[in-house]
C-alpha cells in the first residue's frame, strides 16, 4: 500500500464541468478522480466506469454540467489517523484507491493498493519508464554559483533529467557546530568539515541555482542532510528528495521527509541488508513513496565491489522501483545497471577532475556524461520487450535479399496439382519460405506460372485478390518498373504510372520499353542508391559528394524528359529523397536549416525544365543500403511548410513515413496532415507502425485512412496518390490490389 499526500492530480471541485473532470482523469493516468466541495469535503468519486455508465443512460449528452451530477456518492473511505492494517483491509480486486479523510471529512490523502508509478515533476518512474538520470553536482561547484551554473548547463547538454545538489546546516548537523578548526576531530572529519565550510553555497545561492535549473529546462533536486535543510527546501518547494546513504538509518530524518508527502530516492550504500529491511518497513508503515538505489560508498568503487546483481535482491526487499548510484570510474557499470532494471541512475558530474574535493575524482566530465546518456538510451531501446519474436523491418528487407524461396521447376497451368518434384528452393527470399513446402504439395495451382517463378503465400489460399477497376475521387496510379509496367497497367484503370528507377535502369535503352503513347499521367521516382554505393544527398557538407548528387539527379531529370512524350503529363513529377541523413545522431534546428539552404543551392543547379521535382516526406529512421540512419529533413511539418512557402516547392507526402515521424516525436498526425496538405502534389500511401514499420499493408498499422481522406477532401486537395506497399509488386502486383481494395472500402480518397 502507498499513501499519496500529493493529491492535487486527483482532485476536482464538485462544480467543475464533466469535461474538466475527464481531462483530469486523462492527465493523472489513474482512471479516477475525487470530487470535493470548496472547503475540501469529499462529495463523490468518478472512475472511467462511472462515466461510461452515466453516458449510456443519457439521451442528450451535456459535458458542461457539474461533475457532481456524475460522481458516485457511495464510496469506501477511511480516516487518515486510522491504523494502517484497517486501511489495508479495505482494498479488494474492485477497490484500488481509498480516500483518506480527516475527522471533518476533508480529503487529505489517497491510499493506493498498487503504486502505478512515482511521479517527480513531469517524470514518472515505473516498470515501463525510461531511466530517470540524475547528474549529481553535489558540492562540485566548490562554493561558486557561476561554476554551479556551468555544471547545470553541462547536465542539460548531456541530456540528464535532473541536476542534484546537497544542502547542510553545519551548525545543527555536527556535534561541534561544524567547526573546521576543531583539533579534537579525527583527520577524516577535519578534512570534510574544511571542504564543506569553504565550498557550500549560501541558501540564497542554492535557490538561485534551482531557479536556473528550471530556466534551462532541467529538474532541480537536493539532498537535505538535516532537518533544518529540509525545512528550507520545503519552503522553496522541492518536488522530491534524495536521501544520502549516510542517512538510510536516520529514521527521524526519513520520517520527516515522508511527512512532506514528497517521494524519496534513497541510496543504500554503507548499509547492511538488515538495516535496509528496517528502513523499508519504516517507509511502508508511513505510507511513503520511495525508490531504493543500490550503491557502494567507496570513492572510487572497485569494480569487484559493485555487485550489480544485488539490484534484483533490492527490488525484492523494497517492493519498489530500484536504481543505481555509482562512484566507480567510467560509464559502463551505470549503463549495465539499466540493462539490469535500474529505473534511476545517479552519477557525479564535474568540469575538472583535478579540483579539490574527493567527489571530483569519481565524477564524469561533460563529454563522459553525454556518453553515459547515449549508452543508457541505446540500451533502453535495445531492451525492447519480451513479447513474441517478430521480424523487424530491416530483417524483412534482408530476408528478401538473402533468404531462399520455393520456386517451380516447370511451367504450371491453372488446375495442375503441385507435387514435390515440381518444387525447388532458390534465392532470393521474395516468395514462399522453404519451411512451407509441405503445405504446397497436393494443392491445385490457381494461376499460370513459368519455370523459375516464385510460389507465394496466396497460392495456399482458396481465394486470391485479382486486379479490377477501382473508383477514387482523385487521380491515382500504381508503382511500376520498366519491365512490368505494360502488363500491370492493363490489369486496372490507373490515372497515372509512377516509375521507380534503380541505378541500373539509368543505363537502359528506353526504346526497348516505350514504342507508343499512353493516356496516363507520369511520375518518376528517383533512385536513392546510385552506382558505387552513392546514396543521393543534395545537402551533403562534402562538396564533391554534393556535386555528384546533383549530377545524378540531373540524369534522372534527363531520363524523365525522354519518357515524357509517351505520356500525357505536361510537367511530370519527380519524387526524390533529397538526403540530409546522419549516422550517429539527429541534427539540431540550426544544423537542419543549414542543410535546407544547401538543398536550395543544389536544386538551383539542376536544369528541371518541363518537370517538377518534389521532395518526399521522410521517416525518422530510414533504411538505406548500409543500414538504418537518422533522417533530418522533410520530417518536421513546420520545416516542410516553411521550405515550400519560401522556395516555391511542393512535396510528395509519404503518409507512412510521416506517421512514423509523428510517432517518434509524439506529434499529432492530424495536425501534421493539415499543415502539409497545402503543399502536397502527390502522395505515397501505406500503413505504418511504431517508429520504423514503414510500407505496411493497409489495416496492419496505426493510420486511420478514413480520417486522413476526410481531411484531404475538406482541405480541397487534388493531390494524386499511389499505394506504396513494401514488396507490393510481387506476384504481379498482388500487394497493390489488396491495398486498393481496402482504400476503396476504408477511405474517401
Amino acid at each position: 500500500m502507498i499513501i499519496d499526500k500529493d493529491i492535487k492530480k486527483y482532485i476536482v471541485f464538485s462544480e467543475d464541468s464533466i469535461v474538466n473532470g475527464l481531462q483530469k482523469i486523462s492527465d493523472n493516468k489513474s482512471r479516477i478522480i475525487f470530487s470535493v466541495t470548496e472547503s475540501g469535503i469529499l462529495e463523490g468519486i468518478v472512475t472511467d466506469g462511472d462515466f461510461r455508465r452515466w453516458l449510456v443512460n443519457q439521451t442528450v449528452i451535456d459535458l458542461n454540467q457539474p461533475i457532481a451530477n456524475v460522481s458516485n456518492k457511495y464510496f469506501k473511505y477511511c480516516f487518515a489517523d486510522e491504523a494502517r492494517d484497517k486501511i489495508q483491509a479495505g482494498f479488494s480486486d474492485q477497490v484500488e484507491f481509498i480516500p483518506l479523510l480527516d475527522r471533518n471529512h476533508r480529503l487529505v490523502a489517497i491510499a493506493r493498493s498498487r503504486p502505478g508509478g512515482i511521479q517527480i515533476g513531469k517524470f514518472v518512474i515505473n516498470a515501463q519508464s525510461p531511466a530517470f538520470v540524475i547528474a549529481e553536482i553535489g558540492n562540485n561547484h566548490n562554493g561558486s554559483l557561476d561554476r554551479a551554473k556551468v555544471l547545470i548547463d553541462a547536465a542539460v547538454a548531456a541530456g540528464a533529467d535532473c541536476a542534484k545538489f546537497q544542502m547542510r546546516h553545519l551548525a545543527s548537523l555536527y556535534r561541534n557546530g561544524g567547526n573546521p578548526e576543531d583539533a579534537s576531530e579525527d583527520l577524516g572529519s577535519q578534512y570534510t568539515l574544511d571542504l564543506l565550510n569553504r565550498f557550500q553555497l549560501s541558501t540564497e545561492e542554492m535557490f538561485e541555482a534551482f531557479d536556473y535549473c528550471k530556466q534551462q529546462g532541467i529538474l532541480p533536486l537536493c539532498t537535505p542532510w538535516d532537518s533544518e535543510s529540509l525545512k528550507l527546501l520545503e519552503g522553496y518547494g522541492m518536488p522530491a528528495y534524495k536521501v544520502a546513504s549516510a542517512d538510510l538509518t536516520n529514521h527521524d530524518l526519513l520520517t520527516a521527509i515522508v511527512k512532506t508527502g514528497k517521494p524519496l530516492i534513497c541510496s543504500t550504500g554503507m548499509s547492511t541488508e538488515t538495516e535496509i529491511r528496517e528502513t523499508v518497513s519504516l517507509l511502508k508503515s508511513l505510507g511513503g513513496l520511495y525508490v531504493l538505489l543500490h550503491c557502494n560508498s567507496t570513492y572510487p568503487t572497485p569494480f569487484k565491489d559493485v555487485q550489480l546483481n544485488y539490484l534484483d535482491r533490492l527490488k525484492e526487499l523494497g517492493d519498489c522501483p530500484v536504481g543505481y548510484s555509482g562512484h566507480e570510474r567510467g560509464v559502463h557499470v551505470a549503463i549495465a545497471a539499466v540493462a539490469k532494471g535500474a529505473k534511476v541512475i545517479e552519477k557525479h558530474l564535474t568540469d575538472d577532475k583535478t579540483s579539490e574535493g574527493n567527489d571530483h575524482k569519481v565524477s564524469l566530465l561533460p563529454e563522459e556524461f553525454k556518453d553515459l546518456m547515449t549508452g543508457i538510451r541505446q540500451v533502453e531501446s535495445a531492451l525492447g520487450s519480451a513479447d513474441t519474436r517478430q521480424m523487424t523491418q530491416g530483417e524483412s528487407m534482408n530476408r528478401e535479399t538473402l533468404a531462399k524461396s520455393l520456386v517451380t521447376k516447370c511451367d504450371l497451368a491453372p488446375g495442375d496439382v503441385i507435387t514435390a518434384e515440381m518444387i525447388d528452393v532458390r534465392s532470393p527470399g521474395q516468395g514462399l519460405q522453404p519451411n512451407r513446402k509441405a503445405e504446397l504439395i497436393g494443392l491445385r495451382i490457381k494461376r499460370s506460372i513459368q519455370a523459375g517463378d516464385f510460389f507465394f503465400p496466396s497460392d495456399l489460399h482458396s481465394e486470391q485478390v485479382q486486379a479490377r477497376s477501382y473508383r477514387f475521387q482523385r487521380p491515382w496510379g500504381i508503382p511500376v518498373r520498366y519491365h512490368d509496367f505494360g502488363a500491370i497497367a492493363t490489369k486496372t484503370n490507373p490515372s497515372l504510372l509512377e516509375f521507380h528507377l534503380s541505378y541500373k535502369d539509368m543505363e537502359e535503352e528506353l526504346s526497348q520499353y516505350f514504342s507508343h503513347t499512353y493516356d496516363l499521367g507520369l511520375v518518376v521516382h528517383s533512385p536513392e542508391l546510385f552506382a558505387n554505393d552513392h546514396v543521393l544527398d543534395l545537402c551533403s557538407e562534402q562538396e564533391p559528394y554534393r556535386r555528384q548528387s546533383v549530377a545524378y539527379l540531373q540524369q534522372v531529370v534527363d531520363i524523365t524528359q525522354q519518357i515524357k512524350p509517351f505520356f500525357k503529363s505536361e510537367r511530370p513529377l519527380i519524387v526524390t529523397n533529397v538526403g540530409g541523413f546522419t549516422t550517429d545522431a539527429p541534427l539540431s534546428e540550426a544544423q537542419r536549416q543549414k542543410r535546407y539552404d544547401t538543398l536550395v543551392q543544389s536544386l538551383s543547379e539542376v536544369n528541371a525544365a518541363g518537370v517538377e521535382i518534389i521532395p518526399q516526406t521522410m521517416p525518422p529512421f530510414p533504411w538505406h543500403f548500409g543500414g538504418q540512419q537518422y533522417h533530418n529533413l522533410f520530417l518536421n511539418p513546420q520545416d516542410i511548410a516553411d521550405f515550400c512557402r519560401a522556395n516555391g516547392y511542393r512535396i510528395c507526402f509519404d503518409v507512412s513515413h510521416s506517421k512514423l515521424a509523428c510517432n517518434h516525436h509524439d506529434w499529432s498526425f492530424q495536425a501534421f496532415v493539415e499543415q502539409v496538405v497545402p503543399y502536397t502534389a502527390h502522395m505515397h500511401i501505406a500503413d505504418a507502425k511504431d517508429v520504423d514499420g514503414e510500407g505496411l499493408p493497409i489495416g496492419e498499422g496505426e493510420i486511420d485512412f478514413f480520417a486522413l481522406s476526410r481531411t484531404l477532401n475538406q482541405m480541397d486537395s487534388t493531390a494524386s496518390f499511389i499505394p506504396e506497399i513494401w514488396q507490393g509488386h510481387k506476384n504481379q502486383g498482388e500487394g497493390f490490389w489488396v491495398a486498393l481494395e481496402k482504400l476503396e472500402a476504408q477511405s474517401e480518397l
